[in-house]
This record gives C-alpha cells, sequence and structure tokens, in this order.
C-alpha cells in the first residue's frame, strides 16, 4: 500500500522505517526540512537499536521516501498516519495537541480521494471524534476521508521490535472498511498471530493512556514499598520477588529504583487525570497525582541518600552520575530522573560530573550547567560518588576494583538496584541501595 507518515519524531522515523520493511511504499512528512534532509541521507535523528539499518534498507529498497509538502503527501497516500507529538501544555497538566490539530489542517485540504487517517498520537479521550470531524469538514472529499485511531505501545530501546512483532495491535474505527484496510495495513504483522482488537474510537484512545497509568502506578507502588523498606529494615527486592509469584500482580516492573521518566509516563498521567477533570470524573483520577508524587519524592530521596553518604554535606564534594537517559538504549533525556538529581546535586553545591553512552550531546544542550565528561575513566576519576542512576549495561561490566583506584572515595549509591552490590562491597566499597540493605564492605 501507498502509506503516508506525518510526523518524523521518535514515533514517526520509527513506524515510516517498519512499514516499509514490512513491503509498502512509505513518504515520511515533516515541516522540519534538517530533520527530513537528514532522513533521506539515511542519517537517523536520534538513537534507537535497529533503525539506522532499517533506515538504510528502506532508502535503498526505494520504498521509503521523505518530504516537507503536505500536497505531495496527500496525492501519494491511501492511508495517512499522523505521528505527532502531544506534549504537555506549558503551565498545565494537559496534552497540547496544537501540532496534532496542525498536521490535519496541513493535509486535509488536499484530500480529493477516498482514503483513511490514522491518528497513533498519544491524546486525550474524545480527540478522535474531534479530528474525524474536522478532516471531514476540511477535505474535498468530504466522509470519504476516514479517520481511524491506533495507538502505539513503544518502549524506547525496543521500538522497532515493538513495531514489526508487537504484542497486540489495538484500532479503533468506525466503520467495516475502515478496519479492513488496517488488516491490510497490518498484514505482515497479523501472520504473526498478534491479537488484534478492534473497538470504538474513544476505547482505543483510552488503551494507551490506561495502559501507561497502570505501568506508572505499578511502578509508583514499588517506589512507595521501598520507602518503607527503607524505614524498617525490609528487602524490596526481595519483597517484589515474593508478590511477584502471584499471577494476579506478576514480577516484571516491580523493580524499586529512582522512579519513571522519558517523554510519555509522566506527561501521559497528568494529561489522563486532567481530561477526567474535563469530563467531570477527575476525583476517579485523582491516585494518578500521589503516583506522581512518589515518583518526583524518589528523586529528592536519592539526592538525600548521596547526601547521607557524603557525611551530610554535599557542596564541595565531586559526585560522578553514571547516566543522563531516562531509560538505558536511548539517547532522550526527556524528564530524566538522573539529570533532575544531577541538577539538585549541583543545585546543593556538588561538583557534578555526567556520564552516558549516548545521551551526553543531548544533555550538553538542556543543561549546560552540568559537566559532561566522554570518557567513562575520566568521569570516575577523583569522584567522592558514584551515582548509578541510568542501568546500561556498561555500568554493570564495571571492574569495582579498577574503579576503586581512580576515585577518591570508594562510595556508591545504586538508584537502580541494577548492580552486583556484593561485588562492589568485596571490592571496598560502601554501597547504597534505594530500598534493600546494603552488604558490608569487605575488612
Amino acid at each position: 500500500m501507498r502509506i503516508t507518515v506525518i510526523g518524523t519524531g521518535y514515533l514517526g522515523a520509527v513506524h515510516a522505517v517498519c512499514m516499509a520493511k514490512a513491503g509498502h511504499e512509505v513518504l515520511g512528512v515533516d515541516q522540519d526540512a534538517a530533520k527530513i534532509d537528514a532522513l533521506a541521507a539515511g542519517r537517523a535523528p536520534f538513537f534507537e537499536p535497529g533503525l539506522p539499518e532499517l533506515l538504510a534498507e528502506g532508502l535503498a529498497s526505494g520504498r521509503l521516501s521523505f518530504t516537507t509538502d503536505a500536497a505531495e503527501a496527500a496525492t501519494f497516500g491511501e492511508v495517512h498516519f499522523l505521528c505527532v507529538g502531544t506534549p504537555q501544555q506549558p503551565g498545565s497538566n494537559a496534552a497540547d495537541l496544537r501540532h496534532l490539530h496542525a498536521a490535519v489542517e496541513a493535509l486535509a485540504p488536499h484530500l480529493h480521494r477516498p482514503c483513511l487517517v490514522v491518528g497513533k498520537s498519544t491524546v486525550p479521550v474524545g480527540t478522535a471524534a474531534a479530528l474525524a470531524a474536522k478532516v471531514a469538514e476540511l477535505a474535498p472529499v468530504g466522509a470519504a476521508a476516514e479517520l481511524a485511531w491506533n495507538p502505539e505501545f513503544l518502549r524506547e530501546g525496543f521500538a522497532v521490535e515493538d513495531t514489526l512483532r508487537p504484542d497486540r495491535l489495538v484500532v479503533g474505527v468506525t466503520g467495516e472498511h475502515a478496519e479492513e484496510v488496517l488488516r491490510r495495513v497490518y498484514a505482515p504483522v497479523l501472520a504473526l498471530g498478534t491479537p488484534w482488537i478492534s473497538t470504538d474510537l474513544a476505547t482505543s484512545e483510552l488503551v494507551k493512556t490506561a495502559a501507561n497509568s497502570f505501568l506508572a502506578t505499578k511502578i509508583s507502588f514499588i517506589n512507595a514499598m521501598a520507602e518503607i523498606c527503607d524505614a524498617t529494615g525490609a528487602n524490596v527486592t526481595t519483597l517484589a520477588d515474593a508478590i511477584g509469584h502471584d499471577v494476579r500482580i506478576g514480577r516484571r516492573f516491580l523493580d524499586a529504583g529512582v522512579g519513571f521518566g522519558g517523554g510519555c509516563l509522566p506527561k501521559d498521567i497528568r494529561a489522563f487525570h486532567a481530561r477526567a477533570q474535563e469530563l467531570g470524573v477527575g476525583s476517579a483520577l485523582d491516585f494518578l497525582e500521589h503516583v506522581d508524587t512518589v515518583n518526583l519524592r524518589q528523586r529528592a530521596r536519592t539526592v538525600d541518600a548521596a547526601r547521607e553518604l557524603l557525611g551530610g554535606e554535599l557542596a564541595g564534594r565531586r559526585v560522578t552520575v553514571l547516566g543522563a537517559t531516562f531509560k538505558p538504549d536511548s539517547d532522550d533525556i526527556r524528564d530524566s530522573p538522573s539529570l533532575h538529581v544531577a541538577e539538585l546535586l549541583l543545585a546543593e553545591g556538588a561538583e557534578v560530573r555526567v556520564h552516558d553512552p549516548e545521551g551526553l550531546a543531548n544533555t550538553k544542550s538542556a543543561h549546560p550547567g552540568l559537566e559532561c565528561v566522554e570518557s567513562l575513566e575520566d568521569a570516575c576519576t577523583g569522584a567522592d560518588l558514584l551515582l548509578h542512576l541510568t542501568a546500561w549495561q556498561q555500568y554493570q561490566e564495571l571492574d569495582p576494583a579498577e574503579v576503586a583506584a581512580s576515585v577518591r572515595t570508594p562510595l556508591l549509591l545504586d538508584g537502580r538496584n541494577a548492580l552486583d552490590a556484593g561485588r562492589w562491597a568485596a571490592a571496598g566499597w560502601t554501597v547504597r541501595l534505594l530500598g534493600k540493605p546494603a552488604p558490608a564492605p569487605a575488612g
């Protein structure tokens, strides 16, 4: 099929290359000419495993191309995927839908033949119905330009895999024709046995926001338990293992640490609550405010633990932060717990060095006050404290004895509870964990 992807940010770029991989002819569309030029030249605009290879393959095959021209996109496509961002509004918890409406307003006036417009962006419930009316109003072809909703469930670091082999496909449609078209689009994925859930527009919108809210709640729950464990001497990892055997709960994402971040979970739970308030049912989601509060408190608790390890004073102490991105296998620093902690440390007078395998370029731009160090060895040299805040594999492979020889003081705070604490302690380190007792240092 001939498919356009409107918006070539994280979601759009991944979706475009994967649709080309699936055998479709794909045209990526964006107003950012520099981004389009980079993609057309085979340069991925962000770090995502597998993306550069699929981008190169799509371009070489001739099935993938890019443009800034909405009229060209309208002429080209049978199916138009809306993949623009829906960030949090400045000064509000609500979602900012300006870019989404602008994309529809740019595309719809050029739709002169029947087609399907498919939203993939995460939006407040009710948005799809409003956009369907706008498309029908602005498109010369009228109601023959149908609208459907097909939420994405991508995990950064696994986005290519999640697109080509998703755990489910959800489509919100208003008629059989739209569903038939989407089944054709996703035929290679459906051939793998992927569950297909067809529903109305409102339910399809709610699936994404409900899923993110449940995940955020699960993460904040175990972090709240970590706080209780710290107060009682209990072990949050053993607690998670025990309750995770209950099939009603499950063990995944019950890992205590510095909390969640990124461009999705924080803004999505806030926007969901804001939309519920607009609908007059805000009290139903008041618990999401507490989920958000617990998550943010983990960052403050991490700073408190760092201060305690350093004898109650951060000013003038050299702290090395291992990890800048909000999660490993990404260069995304949006709402990064690591960088929030780093800024809090800096505000208390600490000398903060930040290392990350992929996220330093973005960090330098967004956090000019932080010292970004490319070399992991240089970042650790002379440190009074190491803070492990993003669980990159590179950090788990560090030799504690070798690192101990370069630091000023062998103090480690593992904000992800992901390192082998016993191994570090055996090498002479004083280790602090969140929600669990730390092993005693050797000797």
